[in-house]
């Protein structure tokens, strides 16, 4: 019964928060910081609907370079509403194409400002990147990015995609890991308190000085970061609950320095 009641209530909310963002962006269409007040236009009330209690930890990412690429694991559509409470002024997202075809959402993010990329299309994909590569260059703008390129489910970590950092390479900007505890199969929405959610950022990776060739090194010191990050926030979510932490099968160490600039 009451996830049932929740579930209406999300389907409302989702409806109201993607009339008044779409109002928004027509008022001040692709204005960067669109996305922040979209998110929390989700984000807010979803909080107190859904019943997580939910702890953030982001000074590194309130605290950005004024332009970075902020990298975060993805794990289920639930995301939209608990990322989007920490979601920093001047960030946009990248997302797929075919977002655009939800309805009111679609059109929301869309006139947020945020990118969307034909993942079908090679040539169009590489056109949208190289856009988005001088926009983090020229317009004090963030790009918030899921590097796995699908959702986990709640699972380890899935390899990483290279775009993420070959912005951040070529634009010369920082890159800020962004994590959330592992929720997707603990999330109990027909109890009263269905999660404990954690958030975390994690200290700005500077990129100034590598080259494309220092691209695979990076990318594996951001995924064991916020591996290693996503574990102890497990830890210590089980422990408040009284529960023990799931093994992780990857959670092997290769030893990655972990000095910024690699």
């Amino acid at each position: 019964m009451l996830l049932s009641f929740r579930m209406l209530l999300m389907s409302v909310h989702f409806l109201m928060a993607g009339v008044l963002g779409v109002l928004l962006g027509l008022c001040r269409p692709f204005n960067p910081d669109n996305s922040r007040l979209c998110a929390r236009l989700y984000a807010l009330p979803s909080k107190w609907i859904m019943g997580y209690k939910l702890k953030t930890e982001v000074g590194p990412l309130m605290d950005k370079p004024q332009s970075c690429v902020v990298i975060a694991n993805h794990q289920s559509n639930y995301d939209l509403f608990i990322f989007g409470n920490v979601v920093p002024r001047r960030t946009v997202c990248i997302g797929k194409k075919s977002l655009k075809w939800v309805p009111l959402f679609g059109q929301l993010f869309w006139l947020a400002g945020n990118v969307l990329i034909d993942r079908g299309n090679a040539q169009k994909a590489r056109k949208s990147m190289l856009t988005t590569t001088r926009t983090l260059q020229e317009k004090d703008t963030s790009i918030w990015v899921f590097p796995e390129g699908t959702r986990n489910l709640g699972k380890t970590l899935l390899p990483f995609k290279k775009g993420a950092f070959q912005m951040a390479i070529t634009a010369g900007v920082p890159i800020v890991p962004v994590c959330v505890s592992t929720y997707s199969q603990h999330l109990k929405l027909n109890r009263w308190h269905s999660a404990d959610i954690q958030i975390r950022s994690l200290p700005a990776i500077p990129t100034a000085g590598m080259t494309l060739d220092d691209m695979p090194r990076l990318m594996e010191m951001c995924r064991e970061q916020m591996r290693d990050c996503i574990e102890a926030m497990d830890r210590e979510v089980m422990a408040q609950q009284g529960r023990h932490a799931p093994f992780q099968s990857d959670s092997k160490r290769k030893g990655t320095a972990s000095h910024p600039n690699l």
